[in-house]
């Protein structure tokens, strides 16, 4: 269970804040799905639940254990929006060993089943693959670190209603294994898969009606 409390965020160059006091409860094996448009405090939301940030009020609990940012970042993997632009590997096996170069090859197998890109070679670019496909490798670079929680910044972005589809199934399959927070502004394919939704506007979360 992930749960928050009254956490907001104000650094001291904004004259309003962020994020306001918000309040969040998500169970394991859960998708959450924070709606709001852009400059709402969406992402600045996640980045303080992958402990990039630091919250200036308010607590983060897993379970029963408050959690420091240092634990947050073990506790999450963050998909950002558009993580496509941020591969550094020149193959698929590459951009899964960053940072894990002993990592063994059923880990690598697993993480790949798990997103549905068994099937494609581990020498072939990440800058080859469809949009969709890329998605998932960027799924799979995070599953790789076994984290507690998924987290994904805008993950239908620039994809088109096909492979937005397709990665909404799959978001369906991972929340078998995995806990999942989604925010998104453009919702439509994510709704039918979530189990608690939020809206957020001008940094103040509250459950969706």
């Amino acid at each position: 269970m992930l749960y928050l409390k009254d956490v907001a965020y104000h650094p001291p160059a904004t004259p309003s804040p962020i994020l306001s006091g918000a309040n969040l409860e998500l169970a394991s094996q859960e998708l959450g799905l924070v709606i709001g448009p852009s400059g709402s405090g969406k992402t600045t939301l996640l980045e303080i639940l992958a402990g990039l940030a630091e919250q200036t009020k308010g607590q983060i609990f897993w379970r029963d254990q408050e959690l420091t940012p240092l634990d947050l970042q073990q506790l999450g993997g963050l998909v950002f929006q558009f993580p496509e632009r941020h591969f550094c590997g020149s193959t698929i096996l590459e951009e899964l060993r960053l940072g894990h170069p002993e990592i063994e090859a059923d880990t690598i197998k697993n993480a790949l089943q798990e997103v549905g890109l068994e099937h494609i070679s581990l020498n072939t670019s990440p800058h080859a693959l469809s949009g969709g496909q890329q998605r998932r490798l960027a799924l799979a670079v995070q599953l790789i670190r076994q984290p507690n929680l998924l987290l994904l910044d805008e993950p239908t972005a620039g994809l088109d209603w096909s492979m937005r589809q397709q990665l909404a199934k799959l978001l369906a399959k991972l929340k078998n294994h995995w806990t999942i927070l989604v925010v998104s502004h453009d919702p439509t394919e994510l709704l039918a898969i979530a189990d608690r939704c939020w809206k957020i506007d001008q940094g103040h979360l509250e459950l969706a009606k």
